[in-house]
C-alpha cells in the first residue's frame, strides 16, 4: 500500500506517494511537518515529525529553515505623537506671540521728540497726496484720498487690500503735477491698517510719508 499525505486537519488526502515523494515535498516546502500521513500497512493518521521512517528528515528540515519572527499586528504611534506634540506647542506659542504683539504694539502717532516741522494748507494740497483713514464705531475703516472716499477694502470688509490702495494714489503720482510725499491722518484705525495702507502707497511709488501733528494753542 503506498503512502498517504494530508494537511493538518484537511479532509482531503494526497494517495499513491512513495516515501521519496514525500521527502521531496518536505524539501521544497509542499509539505509541513506538522502535515500527516499513513505509511504501507498503518491504519492510524500521524505528523510526519513524529512518523518514525520521517522523523529524522523532518528534524534536518526544521533545523536548516530561517526562523519565523511573528509580525507586528499594530502600529507604533508614539513617534506620531511625538511629532504631532511638537506641532500643537509649536503652534499654541507662535498664536499666543502673535496676540500679544497685536496688543502691545502702539499706534503710530506720528509725534516725535524732534521738532515737527510746519507746513501750510496750501502747500499740504500742493505737495502731499492727503490720506484719511478713519474707522466707525463697528472698527469698519473709511478711507478718503484727497477728502474723497475711495473703496480700497478686501472682499471681508475689514481690512484693507493694497492692490485698491495703489489703485487709488497712482493718479495723483503721475503726469507733471505729480506728488511723491503724503501725509497719512490715521485716527482710531489698527495698527494693521496703517502698515497695510503704509505698504501700499511706497509700492504705488510715494517716497515719502508723513503724519500730521495737531497745532498747539498758541502756537
Amino acid at each position: 500500500m503506498p503512502w498517504q499525505v494530508r494537511h493538518e486537519g484537511s479532509p482531503q488526502v494526497v494517495r499513491d506517494l512513495t516515501l521519496q515523494q514525500i521527502v521531496d515535498g518536505l524539501r521544497d516546502g509542499l509539505w509541513e511537518t506538522t502535515d500527516e500521513v499513513v505509511g504501507p500497512g498503518e491504519t492510524r493518521w500521524q505528523p510526519i515529525e513524529s512518523h518514525p521512517q520521517l522523523a529524522d528528515v523532518a528534524m534536518d528540515l526544521e533545523d536548516l529553515r530561517p526562523p519565523r519572527h511573528q509580525e507586528a499586528t499594530s502600529l507604533d504611534m508614539n513617534a506620531l505623537i511625538d511629532v504631532c506634540l511638537v506641532l500643537l506647542i509649536f503652534f499654541i506659542l507662535t498664536t499666543s506671540y502673535a496676540n500679544l504683539v497685536q496688543k502691545v504694539v502702539p499706534m503710530a502717532t506720528g509725534r516725535s521728540e524732534a521738532k515737527a516741522r510746519a507746513v501750510k494748507a496750501q502747500d499740504v494740497r500742493k505737495q502731499y497726496i492727503q490720506v484719511e483713514a478713519v474707522a466707525d464705531k463697528n472698527g469698519k475703516p473709511t478711507v478718503r484720498v484727497q477728502l474723497q472716499p475711495v473703496d480700497v477694502l478686501a472682499a471681508d470688509g475689514k481690512t484693507i487690500d493694497a492692490a485698491k490702495v495703489k489703485t487709488a494714489l497712482q493718479p495723483y503720482l503721475r503726469g507733471e503735477d505729480r506728488k511723491t510725499e503724503m501725509i497719512l491722518d490715521a485716527r482710531g484705525v489698527s495698527w494693521e491698517t496703517v502698515i497695510q495702507i503704509q505698504d501700499a502707497a511706497r509700492s504705488a511709488g510715494v517716497q515719502k510719508i508723513r503724519y500730521p501733528v495737531a497745532a498747539k494753542a498758541g502756537g
